[in-house]
């Protein structure tokens, strides 16, 4: 099996998986409880809690979540009263968030975005007025992986009095997250660590209110007894991210430029230049993505959003694109990174031209 599907997960990097077995097999205290083994493995959750902050804005405060779902609801829930603005192409975990706070009575300001998948910052600063209380974008979209202008919207927000929220998830420890965020949310098992856990990184001084209460363990916004295991784990991920950083970029554009020249027929989906380019989301005409996965059933790639599948809808960030239903049902989204080889981008190259040729043959 062929794995190209990276923004849906990452593999779990050996180093990861090595730090995390004897937090799990003998090391299991409580990290709350005051005797040693539970300082112990305390200790443990705050080495990590500093490895993942290296690649966060400066200053601040990093909460465990269990996930960057969680982390995206406590910001977004827990931000004051006011106006909320976001835009079309967020990830469900924004978009579906925003939409409750709308039934409960904010004001939801949805920004469209260009054929690009940009959004026009014309546009959104006549959104960002006072009243608005917070901002919200993705730095790295999740389906067709262009990169917002997170650092001028938060601009803006602060402008209008608002806080800014950055999803980071898909560009944390690819692309640098601007300075001047508020609120950061991400996610381990983006960068090879475990799934069940991520973070919310918050300004000195922002405090949403807590979504769940409890034992108030993280900071006393976020209840609930930590696994040191997926702590380190998570720790591990992010220092490999940071000290290998400059060998995975390079990995990563030699596979796209390949990956782009193989799929020569093929039309990228958003910006060809303000894009992470470990992922490609592309389209032919005709062509049922559906049909194709099927077909390839040797190759883990995907027709968007893993949160969406098997909804049978057109995907929402395609739609804001401006294509037709008929496009967004022929587009295929092919991710790689750290451990993708060159021959697995061959291979699917091959398998994906060669079912689109026999789907289009008379």
């Amino acid at each position: 099996m062929i794995y190209l599907d990276y923004q849906a997960t990452t593999p779990l990097a050996p180093e990861a998986f090595d730090a995390m077995v004897p937090l799990l097999r003998d090391q299991f205290a409580n990290p709350h409880s005051a005797h040693r083994p539970g300082r112990t493995v305390a200790a443990q959750v705050e080495v990590a809690r500093d490895e993942i902050a290296r690649l966060l804005p400066t200053g601040g405060q990093l909460l465990f979540t269990s996930g960057a779902t969680e982390a995206l609801n406590i910001a977004i829930q827990g931000a004051p009263a006011g106006g909320i603005v976001t835009i079309a192409t967020e990830h469900a975990a924004v978009l579906d968030t925003v939409a409750a706070m709308r039934r409960a009575g904010r004001d939801v300001t949805i920004l469209p975005v260009g054929s690009d998948g940009i959004v026009d910052l014309n546009v959104a600063q006549a959104a960002i007025i006072p009243g608005v209380s917070l901002v919200v974008a993705m730095l790295v979209n999740n389906e067709i992986g262009v990169i917002q202008p997170v650092a001028a919207l938060a601009d803006l927000a602060h402008r209008a009095g608002a806080l800014f929220l950055c999803d980071a998830v898909q560009g944390y420890g690819r692309v640098p997250i601007p300075e001047n965020c508020d609120m950061v949310a991400i996610s381990a098992h983006k960068i090879h660590g475990p799934k069940g856990i991520g973070a919310l990184w918050l300004r000195a001084g922002v405090k949403p209110a807590p979504l769940i209460h409890g034992g108030g363990q993280e900071g006393g916004l976020r209840s609930g007894t930590l696994s040191p295991a997926l702590c380190a784990g998570f720790g591990v991920a992010a220092r490999l991210m940071r000290e290998r950083a400059e060998e995975d970029r390079a990995h990563v554009e030699s596979l796209a430029a390949l990956a782009r020249a193989r799929f020569a027929d093929w039309t990228l989906n958003g910006s060809a230049t303000h894009r992470y380019p470990g992922n490609l989301n592309l389209r032919q005409d005709g062509i049922d993505g559906a049909r194709l996965l099927s077909h390839c059933r040797n190759i883990a790639f995907s027709l968007g959003s893993a949160c969406a599948s098997g909804s049978g809808r057109p995907s929402h960030v395609l739609r804001a694109l401006g294509l037709s239903d008929a496009q967004a049902r022929g587009s295929v989204r092919i991710g790689f990174g750290r451990y993708t080889r060159r021959e697995e981008v061959e291979r699917i190259a091959e398998a994906l031209n060669e079912a689109a040729a026999a789907q289009a043959a008379p």
